[in-house]
């Protein structure tokens, strides 16, 4: 009886996490269809936090570690968001160019550092 009580609890957690996380997504990009001002920059902001709340804790999932961990998934993350940087910083004008740049360049680093230790990691073994 507790396996089944802790497997409801599990897919539940689970369920939850991924709606929040579309959610936030939602928000963050769909709040300028329907908002404007500050209720617009307050919804994309907290829709953002959200998102990257609930997606840092999905990317702690087991099934999903292991798969951002794998070489061909890294290698993608890195060149895709190195290039979606370099033409979002010549795409959008000013700070919003800057910010949107700086996010998808962070995002390719941390792709970089996981295959440099992946590579650190084979070469020690």
């Amino acid at each position: 009886m507790s396996s089944s009580l802790a497997t409801v609890r599990s897919f539940t957690a689970g369920l939850l996490l991924w709606s929040f996380f579309t959610v936030g997504l939602a928000a963050a990009m769909g709040s300028g269809a329907v908002l404007d001002g500050t209720q617009q920059n307050v919804a994309t902001i907290a829709g953002s936090a959200v998102a990257l709340v609930t997606g840092s804790r999905l990317a702690r999932k087991p099934r999903i570690k292991a798969f951002l961990s794998r070489p061909g998934t890294l290698w993608f993350l890195f060149l895709f968001n190195g290039v979606a940087a370099v033409a979002l910083y010549f795409a959008l004008d000013g700070v919003k160019g800057i910010a949107a740049a700086a996010a998808m360049g962070l995002v390719s680093l941390g792709a970089a550092g996981g295959i440099v230790a992946n590579h650190r990691t084979a070469a020690h073994a």
